[in-house]
């Protein structure tokens, strides 16, 4: 037994250093145990993360969703929006879209509302105030539905709800 103990102090020695080459943050035991948490939370998220999305695709038929401030691939182009882009939904086969934008404060309806008008958008049932606004814009291929919100930290974002006419 006695014999046993050195070669058993020898291989932890070696899987202590061979643990933390990689790391110089901690003890050794930390910087393994850190990996070995690490590994397994991204394990955990991605199989989330996959696993929501396949679950969204099934459960609406082929809705593509984006949150990376980008708009869906298939949003149409004529339909101008303002502000910094937060994400967007499209139904399956062009059904209809939803993007959602951070505004400045101040004319952010106003401003949004005017650049629907300068594309051939007729607005109506428009009603604003200095917080928010909303209206139905209709053009010749498409309706918008735009509402602008300011939040309690004043934070201004526009919702645009786009379908086909």
């Amino acid at each position: 037994m006695i014999a046993r103990r050195p070669l058993a102090v020898a291989a932890l020695s070696l899987a202590l250093v061979a643990g933390t080459s990689a790391c110089s943050t901690g003890t050794p035991i930390d910087n393994i145990v850190e990996g070995l948490v690490q590994q397994g939370v991204d394990q955990l998220v991605g199989g989330i993360d996959e696993q929501i999305r396949g679950l969204v695709d099934e459960v609406l038929g082929g809705v593509e969703l984006t949150a990376d401030g980008t708009v869906p691939a298939s949003f149409p182009t004529e339909v101008p929006l303002t502000g910094e882009v937060l994400g967007g939904g499209a139904g399956p086969q062009e059904s209809g879209w939803v993007v959602r934008t951070r505004l400045d404060g101040g004319l952010a309806f106003a401003d949004a509302a005017a650049a629907l008008e300068a594309a051939g958008f007729t607005g109506s049932g428009v009603s604003a105030d200095a917080a928010s606004g909303y209206g139905a814009f209709t053009g010749t291929a498409f309706r918008v539905d735009l509402s602008v919100a300011t939040d309690a930290d004043g934070v201004v974002t526009a919702t645009y709800v786009v379908t086909p006419r």
